[in-house]
């Protein structure tokens, strides 16, 4: 692991501040570049993105898919945590600290709103930014693909009813074009992308492939931390304008991340998942689809609303607090195999 890779925390630190500083005394540039939408989707957030996940899905072999079927325990764990967990500890915890907690401190008449938002964030889970995280952890990237393209679809039907039901309306207004086109440039073109490059650098010369990866591999950090850079410069004045909101509304989406990245990793534990399914099982359990969570609020609720505000708070803290969780599973990979049995690496899975 080179220096980059090493104090990769301290640069995601250094780009907060930067991001946020830049926003603030640049908001004209920012508002500009977030105005590149379509369908709520930032095109230059999307295309750092790419940047990001195309060397991790270059590493996938589709005639290895089928090895999937070995990580069964691992696929249902998460599916169990995204869809039967989170969403609901959500309701409770934004009820608990936002609704009561922290109710004197904040503003009355949008304390309904900021929860409604930290629902739509807990009922979306994540979908490109998880390949990142599997890939620092050093997680199996079939099981990784092959969850998210799952979710996604599960994701086309229950999203709304699943809000529907957490929020008591009997309809919701899915951004349909937000989701379905997410899904497009986050999932289905980069796959047929990378996959035909792959092709191509494996009928090069031996080492050809090895020689791409290593030289793309320190581009994806970098357009992990540029993307981190936008994020927190969209928000600058925000962040700026009223800090103590955006930290109280921050608690229930740390202790959510936790708790379900924790149950994850100790339910694959229990039933013996390989540690390289259980450390992107906890990743993918706990982070959120924060694109489709923004638009959603904002389509229900309006851009300033309180709901907007709390899907913008999950964003602002997807990237730091996911690196954290990343650090905790890869501390204690000896831990978990002494209770597991010994598993395979990524490598050895068949990566």
């Amino acid at each position: 692991m080179g220096i980059f890779e090493r104090y990769l925390t301290l640069w995601v630190a250094l780009c907060i501040v930067i991001g946020v500083a830049l926003g603030h005394v640049m908001p004209g540039f920012f508002a500009a570049v977030a105005a590149a939408e379509v369908a709520k989707v930032n095109l230059p957030v999307a295309m750092l993105i790419w940047l990001m996940i195309v060397p991790m899905l270059l590493k996938i072999d589709f005639g290895s898919l089928g090895q999937v079927r070995e990580h069964w325990r691992g696929v249902g764990v998460t599916l169990f945590i995204n869809w039967a967990v989170k969403p609901f500890s959500m309701a409770l915890l934004g009820s608990f600290f936002i609704g009561h907690l922290f109710a004197p401190w904040l503003p009355a008449g949008q304390i309904s709103s900021y929860i409604a938002g930290l629902i739509l964030l807990a009922a979306a889970p994540c979908t490109a930014m998880v390949f990142v995280w599997s890939n620092l952890c050093e997680g199996e990237p079939h099981y990784t693909l092959s969850q998210v393209a799952l979710n996604d679809v599960i994701m086309v039907f229950l999203f709304a009813p699943l809000v529907g039901l957490l929020l008591g309306v009997a309809s919701i207004s899915v951004p349909w074009d937000t989701l379905l086109l997410s899904v497009l440039l986050y999932i289905v073109v980069p796959v047929i992308v990378a996959q035909l490059w792959r092709k191509v650098l494996l009928q090069g010369a031996d080492d050809r492939f090895n020689r791409v990866m290593r030289m793309l591999q320190p581009l994806s950090l970098v357009a992990l931390l540029a993307t981190l850079i936008l994020l927190f410069g969209f928000q600058g004045e925000q962040i700026v304008r009223q800090p103590a909101v955006i930290a109280i509304l921050a608690v229930p989406i740390l202790v959510q991340v936790y708790l379900n990245a924790g149950l994850a990793y100790w339910l694959s534990r229990r039933l013996g998942v390989a540690w390289c399914v259980a450390a992107p099982a906890a990743l993918i359990g706990a982070s959120n689809f924060f694109e489709l969570a923004v638009a959603a609020a904002i389509s229900l609720f309006g851009l300033n609303s309180g709901a907007a505000l709390a899907t913008v708070v999950g964003v602002l803290v997807e990237v730091p607090v996911m690196l954290s969780v990343v650090r905790i599973v890869k501390a204690t990979r000896d831990w978990y195999e002494a209770g597991a049995g010994k598993v395979p690496t990524a490598a050895e899975a068949g990566q």
